[in-house]
């Protein structure tokens, strides 16, 4: 079978392309991509090539497919597999394939080092240590797009999950979020930040009493505020501030005054900004966990911590990066109960759109590029649909079904776009 993906060969070197696919062995999967999201990570493997941990050093002759946030649906079994998945089977991929007697498995992933697996691709072929590592996870939900979305989400799951606190008296320590806390995450309105708003907002087994969300972008802060409202906060039990904190005299003071002055028990840093870790650190409460979750490119990033507090204070720190299996089950299921993670989608595009976009996601606004591999359009903003749809019939259609779902994308919107250029 024939396959159109884009394919890594070094340095910002992406192509698309048409090849052949081997056939299945008899512990391989055939399937057809349907979407994928863009991630900032992709970016980064693409800038850095071969000196990408994940990117193998013969890329440059034997390219990989990119893109790992991607779901699905089965076409052909092997044999070894066929008592656990079908053909017609939805999917989606949790791309970390962790090993158990080290990290050597966590620098291989679909997405990244594998020649005919990743997101943007129109048809893969899923190698046998993905299911070994039960990393093929079926999807049983509305539409494609949730399902892509499930990888970003399960990151922020796992980040709650690694928070952990102490016990007075004793060496054991607690994992995860303060039920009834007060949480604070900074730098918060990006892709990820939407995400973990909206995670922590429909979790039901614990949550926070107060909730500050902070950035520096007011357009951002009102989109989010606009999605996800304090109104719906407050349904669910929880106090919720966006807070522009750059336009603050005195931050730190301001922000734990919010906190009732004794400030926060669970902090989370979306950013790899100096002064926005810095003031996570400052306002931390008595066994306050700071988890920082943003990776940044810089290898000699560093920023100041108060070690007082350290020791007096009990707080402490962690860094989270990429959820696990359980995590990406617990986003599929979550979202059957309801969470849908289209706040996070601002643009959508075509295959066509993928290298472009991704040699150049820094510098393009908003939030998920989501991508149909097996249509061609260029990436448009979903704001856009209404100037465009001046001129264009689909457009027209596509920005009426996007009005009646608040301005967001949803599986309606998908739908219709698979149904015209599919």
């Amino acid at each position: 079978m024939k396959t159109r993906a884009v394919r890594l060969y070094g340095k910002k070197d992406l192509r698309l392309e048409e090849f052949e696919l081997p056939p299945i062995k008899e512990d391989e999967i055939l399937a057809k991509v349907v979407s994928d999201s863009i991630c900032m990570s992709s970016y980064k493997a693409s800038t850095q090539g071969a000196e990408h941990k994940r990117i193998p050093d013969d890329v440059a002759d034997n390219p990989i497919i990119i893109g790992h946030e991607f779901a699905g649906e089965l076409l052909e079994v092997g044999t070894k597999w066929a008592h656990k998945f079908k053909a017609g089977d939805k999917f989606s991929i949790q791309p970390a394939l962790y090993y158990e007697d080290g990290p050597v498995g966590l620098l291989s992933a679909p997405g990244y080092s594998y020649k005919y697996i990743g997101g943007d691709a129109t048809y893969v072929i899923i190698p046998n240590e993905v299911m070994e590592k039960d990393c093929l996870l079926k999807y049983e939900g509305e539409g494609f797009y949730p399902a892509s979305l499930s990888e970003p989400l399960s990151c922020v799951i796992g980040a709650m999950h690694a928070n952990y606190h102490t016990t007075p008296g004793s060496y054991k320590h607690k994992m995860e979020i303060v039920d009834g806390s007060k949480m604070a995450i900074l730098a918060g309105v990006g892709p990820m930040g939407l995400a973990a708003i909206n995670y922590v907002l429909h979790r039901e087994d614990r949550k926070p009493s107060l909730l500050v969300v902070t950035d520096v972008d007011q357009a951002r802060l009102d989109r989010a505020s606009e999605i996800y409202t304090t109104e719906f906060a407050a349904s669910r039990g929880i106090e919720l501030h966006y807070i522009n904190t750059g336009k603050l005299d005195h931050p730190v003071k301001e922000l734990r005054d919010l906190a009732g002055g004794e400030g926060y028990d669970d902090v989370f840093v979306f950013a790899p900004v100096r002064q926005v870790v810095e003031q996570g650190d400052a306002i931390l409460g008595f066994d306050g966990c700071l988890n920082f979750f943003a990776g940044p490119n810089d290898t000699g990033f560093s920023a100041m911590l108060n070690f007082y507090n350290v020791h007096y204070a009990y707080t402490h720190i962690v860094g989270t990066s990429g959820g696990n299996n359980d995590d990406m089950v617990e986003a599929l299921q979550i979202m059957s109960k309801g969470l849908d993670p289209a706040g996070l989608v601002t643009h959508i595009g075509g295959l066509n759109a993928v290298a472009d976009t991704t040699n150049n996601l820094p510098n393009i606004p908003g939030g998920k590029k989501l991508i149909y591999t097996h249509i061609d359009m260029p990436l448009t903003a979903i704001t856009d649909f209404e100037k465009l749809a001046e001129s264009s019939d689909f457009y027209k259609e596509l920005a009426d079904i996007c009005r009646r779902h608040d301005g967001l994308w949803s599986v309606e919107a998908e739908t219709f776009l698979l149904s015209k250029l599919g």
